[in-house]
């Protein structure tokens, strides 16, 4: 029980870096059943009871201006620290949080609580240590309820697609709420399961596929076949 592989360790799709209850799954794992288990060939960071992983190939390099989903990962006095994929956990601060007026001391997981997860966008980086974040902008929130993918972040252009094209396409064919975060998370949410795992193997299609001929069509296709098979 507990940890099976070290921090910095490289793991391989598959690997079980975890058993029990102990750590929490982070970007690039899964739990299974009491197992924590690698999505793909990455680097192990461990932060406290999160693992995550830092993919080897097309790895999210943070840029200003860029949407993400994060994970809260540590609350201190005056601000949050937030997994977004990257070696080095971002920083969110009260006053990029929030326009409430908060007094000094007071419990900030009333805002963010560790393991929740929100749609931010970068506002500063200094050679990938430091990221800073805000929740100020259209469409800046926390998430709730739905589910979470991870996706190989520089296949990210394909699946949203010219203007929009291609993820409104699933949006349009499962009704979907899809929310695509530049750090390859999608987050994915409706009120019947069926249309999300519709959603989850469509866009998990585009990522496999993304550099071949033909995919919009494709997509189509599954879509059609998989709307008209849950009617």
């Amino acid at each position: 029980m507990g940890l099976l592989i070290n921090d910095k360790e490289v793991v391989v799709p598959g690997e079980i870096l975890a058993t029990g209850m102990d750590y929490l799954p982070a970007y690039g794992t899964f739990r299974e059943q009491d197992k924590i288990i690698a999505h793909y060939l990455g680097l192990v960071s461990i932060t406290g009871r999160l693992i995550r992983l830092v993919p080897l190939r097309g790895r999210f390099i943070a840029k200003p201006g860029d949407v993400v989903i994060g994970r809260i990962a540590n609350i201190t006095m005056s601000n949050w620290f937030v997994d977004i994929g990257t070696p080095y956990e971002a920083s969110l601060s009260m006053k990029d949080a929030t326009s409430d007026f908060v007094e000094r001391g007071s419990d900030l997981s009333q805002y963010f609580n560790i393991g929740e997860l929100i749609i931010t966008e970068i506002t500063n980086v200094i050679k990938n240590k430091i990221i800073d974040l805000t929740m100020k902008g259209p469409g800046l929130r926390k998430l709730k309820g739905g589910r979470i993918i991870e996706v190989i972040p520089s296949k990210v252009p394909r699946i949203i697609g010219k203007q929009g094209s291609m993820i409104s396409l699933v949006k349009d064919a499962t009704n979907c709420r899809i929310t695509v975060g530049q750090n390859g998370r999608i987050w994915i949410s409706s009120e019947d399961p069926e249309k999300e795992l519709v959603a989850i193997k469509a866009i998990q299609m585009i990522e496999s596929e993304a550099h071949l001929e033909g995919l919009t069509d494709r997509i189509k296709e599954f879509l059609s076949g998989e709307v008209k098979h849950q009617e």
